[in-house]
């Protein structure tokens, strides 16, 4: 005898397996979080009913200052959260400036990210959440209703490092459709463990360069963002290379061969966009290890780059003898700064790890009598800094 399932039991079987395979239109959290209120005020909340303790931690929560070796590090704090009857526990942070900030929760011990909270970013094998108090220079880093530029990510094939690498292109509004005009190029750079990727997401580059574009501040450009970790083709969990776990250690990190290759990347960039392929029309920019490469490529080729900028640029290679990019230092920046380049640009927090080494540098910057612009701001190696500089230093290109 067969047994027949009521046809109503099995649709609703089917749709809650359906549910589970497919997508989580019933998994909706029973709070808010986080609540951004008036003058920055932004509230947390986490329905964590079994937990015994909960905190937050990230930049939207002010650090504790420590000292070493003469440097001083903003050291990262966490804030407890309270538990309600209702299982919901919550804090508070008054006064946010605007910004876009990046979070986690602390539960027991373990950090999780925000799971009413759906917008997150990957900073190496960090994942957290983020949001964004508007106002100030956080309202370049939203959409807006602008013209907007188009984002691709490209493979090009280098003879110097053996392989197919991607890098991310942004070209500006109006580049498909005006096929007569040709742009200056942007060649920005990511630091240490970052990726291709790492500007245009956790800078917000391409909203940036929207909004500031449509505002008639900076000039229409081409930005080329690389990846600069050599044994990586391209981001993690996006290369032949599988779903490895992202990791800082990687072999051949600032050892001159990413600057030796690099004018294979502007050289695939002028064969393949409409650029202006002259010095006067090209820029390099990056921060931490980028600022470093930004520097040596850019004294190693003096004809290359008319513009530079070293956001919280690491300085002098961990060995010198790695490689011929890094012999002669005052020769090759001898060679650079007779051919005057338009500008030189260093920006540096007061709280960042590389700060003694970039005050060095500029005094031998002083003593040489070469010009550059000097920025100094408040905070250490963070992001925050990082999309600040770029907002400063894209409005001087190309003038």
């Amino acid at each position: 005898m067969k047994h027949r399932i009521p046809l109503f039991i099995a649709t609703l079987a089917f749709g809650a397996v359906g549910a589970v395979a497919q997508q989580a239109l019933w998994d909706r959290q029973p709070v808010v979080s986080p609540q951004i209120g008036h003058n920055g005020r932004t509230t947390f909340n986490i329905f964590a009913p079994a937990a015994d303790s909960v905190a937050l931690t990230g930049d939207c929560v002010p650090p504790s200052m420590a000292e070493f070796n003469g440097n001083t590090f903003a050291v990262p704090r966490m804030l407890p959260l309270v538990k309600a009857d209702n299982g919901v526990w919550s804090v508070t942070v008054d006064s946010l400036a605007p910004e876009l900030y990046s979070y986690n929760f602390i539960v027991d011990g373990v950090k999780i990210t925000d799971p009413a909270n759906v917008y997150a970013l990957r900073d190496i094998s960090s994942v957290t959440n983020c949001f964004i108090v508007p106002g100030g220079n956080a309202d370049l880093y939203s959409v807006h209703d602008v013209p907007h530029g188009t984002v691709a990510k490209v493979w090009y094939h280098t003879d110097t490092i053996g392989a197919d690498r991607r890098m991310t292109v942004y070209t500006p509004a109006g580049y498909e459709s005006d096929r007569a005009k040709r742009y200056p190029v942007l060649y920005l750079l990511h630091g240490m463990g970052g990726d291709e990727n790492a500007w245009s997401e956790l800078g917000r580059a391409t909203q940036i360069l929207d909004n500031m574009i449509a505002a008639g501040t900076v000039e229409p450009m081409i930005v080329v963002m690389t990846n600069g970790n050599v044994d990586m083709p391209a981001a993690p969990g996006e290369s032949h290379l599988g779903l490895t776990p992202p990791t800082t250690d990687l072999p051949r990190t600032m050892d001159g061969t990413f600057e030796s290759h690099f004018p294979e990347v502007v050289a695939f960039t002028d064969g393949n966009y409409r650029t202006i392929p002259d010095k006067a029309h090209r820029a390099i920019a990056g921060l931490s290890m980028g600022g470093f490469h930004s520097m040596h490529i850019s004294k190693q080729y003096p004809d290359m780059f008319d513009y530079i900028g070293l956001f919280s640029a690491a300085i002098l290679p961990r060995d010198p003898a790695a490689s011929e990019v890094y012999s002669d230092l005052d020769g090759k920046l001898a060679r650079q700064f007779a051919e005057a380049p338009a500008l030189y640009w260093i920006a540096i927090g007061r709280d960042d790890f590389l700060y003694n080494a970039n005050t060095a540098y500029r005094a031998m910057l002083d003593a040489k009598g070469y010009p550059y612009t000097y920025v100094e701001s408040d905070g250490g190696h963070i992001w925050r800094n990082w999309r600040n500089y770029l907002t400063e230093f894209l409005p001087l290109l190309f003038r």
